[in-house]
């Protein structure tokens, strides 16, 4: 798996070293090797290397099985710097304090449900065009999407739908899926995950 080099201007220096910084911290306070993450999560010791220096960002479905092995969620990687008052915390998601993660190709999650979740996950991904997750994954639940903007390219399963703004989707996690975008501009996609197993 060759990781790609994050853009300088892809994230804020925050944002671009937080999301190594806690897979070494959860990876070394669950006392394991990077040899013995790797093979737990079917990833070479070099590429969760570049990851935890910040050298490169993860796909999705590679994070997803970094999350697994160390018994968590997608959702433990999200970083924000901005602060949640009192009286919004486990209500309210202001726009300025969005929590978010950065993958390779320029996708990036905004998590829009308060933390600690509940029941159901909402998060709002921007596509840039040509951006793909390649490989195909699972998980736990269920999940829905809508296309506030842009193509989207989904397949779940051995089915493929190329979806237009305005359009929506839904299917178990437990069917293996994939998705990108085909178009030439950016896509912004709406999804709900039940139970927030990413």
């Amino acid at each position: 798996m060759s990781p790609s080099l994050p853009s300088p201007n892809a994230a804020t220096p925050a944002e671009s070293q937080f999301l190594g910084t806690r897979i070494r911290a959860l990876r070394k306070r669950r006392g394991m090797t990077l040899s013995e993450l790797a093979e737990q999560s079917n990833l070479t010791a070099g590429y969760i290397s570049q990851l935890e220096r910040n050298l490169a960002y993860p796909s999705i479905p590679a994070l997803f099985n970094i999350a697994r092995s160390l018994g968590v969620t997608i959702q433990w990687f999200f970083a924000s710097e901005a602060n949640t008052t009192e009286a919004d915390k486990g209500y309210v998601v202001r726009r300025n304090s969005r929590m978010s993660l950065h993958y390779e190709d320029g996708i990036i999650d905004e998590l829009l449900s308060p933390q600690p979740s509940r029941q159901l996950e909402i998060l709002h991904s921007r596509f840039p065009p040509g951006a793909y997750s390649e490989e195909s994954y699972s998980h736990e639940g269920e999940e829905a999407g809508y296309i506030l903007s842009g193509e989207f390219e989904l397949w779940v399963g051995d089915k493929h739908f190329l979806l237009q703004e305005g359009d929506s989707f839904s299917f178990s996690s437990q069917e293996s899926h994939r998705y990108g975008n085909p178009g030439e501009r950016d896509t912004l996609v709406l999804w709900v995950i039940t139970p927030p197993t990413f």
